[in-house]
C-alpha cells in the first residue's frame, strides 16, 4: 500500500538518502495530488519543482523529506485522505514520477536547464485559488495551467 509509506514519512524523520522506490511514490504522490488535473506539461513542472529543491541547497536531499516538509504543499496537511482514489490518474503519476526520478539529471545535463519548463523554478502556486504573501518577494518564471512557477 504506497500511500502508508507517506504517512509514515510525514510522522518520521529520516536521512536524506531514501530508498528508491519510497522516493518515487513520494514524487508520484506529489504530482498526483498537486497537478492530476492538469496537462501533462503542468504535471512535469511540478515534478521539476519537486527535483530542483532535492537538489537545490535550501531544502532536504531526498524526494520523501522535500514532499513531507513542514507547510510546503497543501495535501500534506489538509487533513484528507493520502490515498489516490482515481487509478488511472494515479497510474499516471507513476509512470511520470518513475520517468523524472530516472532522468531528471540526465536531461538537465544535456539541454543545460532548458528541459525544465519551469525556469528552475523552487515554488509555485495555484494562482487562481491563493495569492501567497511570500510570492511577491519572488520572480515569476513560469505560468502553467493553473499554477504560477517562481524563483
Amino acid at each position: 500500500m504506497p500511500y502508508v509509506f507517506a504517512f509514515i514519512f510525514s510522522v518520521v524523520s529520516f536521512s536524506a538518502v531514501a530508498e528508491p522506490e519510497l522516493e518515487l511514490n513520494c514524487l508520484a504522490m506529489n504530482i498526483y495530488h498537486e497537478a492530476r488535473g492538469e496537462s501533462l506539461e503542468g504535471q512535469f513542472a511540478v515534478a521539476y519543482v519537486t527535483m530542483n529543491r532535492v537538489v537545490s541547497p535550501r531544502y532536504p536531499g531526498s524526494v520523501c523529506s522535500v514532499v513531507w516538509q513542514r507547510s510546503q504543499f497543501s495535501w500534506t496537511q489538509d487533513g484528507k485522505s493520502d490515498r489516490p482514489r482515481d487509478r488511472k490518474a494515479w497510474g499516471h503519476s507513476q509512470a511520470l514520477a518513475k520517468h523524472i526520478y530516472n532522468n531528471y539529471h540526465r536531461f538537465m545535463d544535456l539541454s543545460r536547464g532548458a528541459s525544465d519548463l519551469t525556469g528552475g523554478a523552487l515554488y509555485y502556486y495555484a494562482h487562481e485559488q491563493v495569492n501567497p504573501y511570500w510570492a511577491k518577494e519572488k520572480t515569476t518564471t513560469a505560468t502553467i495551467g493553473a499554477h504560477v512557477f517562481l524563483n
